[in-house]
């Protein structure tokens, strides 16, 4: 009987580490513009020392747009740089369910915000807060897991 409520445990366990791995923003992600609801770009979040980061993989242009536009509006080292490879998302740490504590660069207008992450849907969606200050001045988009 012992060995028996052992072995369930070490099966919930080892169940349970899996789906918190699933439930990580890490991995490939389609961002969804809030304002048009078409998709803008594929952004890969990685995970370095508990800091989520995330560089943009490719951009869904229409075909009269710049293949790989450069950051015209940005400042510092993300002036003139282009966009496919930047880093968009950075400083992002764990809090509770959230990550949060980082920022956020939109290449559309050079500036960056804090940010918050929530994944939504057991790890489907992941919502994107960028804000300035506060939380509830700001826009939210909604990314779509791609892998």
């Amino acid at each position: 009987m012992k060995k028996l409520l052992f072995a369930m445990i070490v099966f919930a366990l080892v169940s349970t580490s899996g789906l918190a791995h699933q439930a990580s923003p890490v991995g490939l992600w389609k961002s969804i513009d809030d304002n048009t609801s078409k998709a803008k770009a594929l952004i890969r979040i990685t995970e370095s020392d508990g800091e989520l980061k995330g560089r943009i993989e490719n951009l869904f242009q229409e075909k009269n747009e710049e293949a790989n536009p450069k950051c015209t509006k940005c400042d510092g080292a993300y002036k003139d740089q282009p966009v496919i490879g930047m880093m968009v998302l950075s400083g992002m740490k764990q809090d509770g369910e959230d990550y949060s504590s980082g920022q956020i660069l939109d290449p559309d207008n050079g500036k960056i915000y804090s940010c918050k992450l929530t994944l939504l849907d057991g790890g489907k969606k992941l919502k994107v807060r960028g804000y300035i200050g506060i939380r509830w001045l700001g826009r939210t988009e909604i990314w779509l897991r791609e892998e």
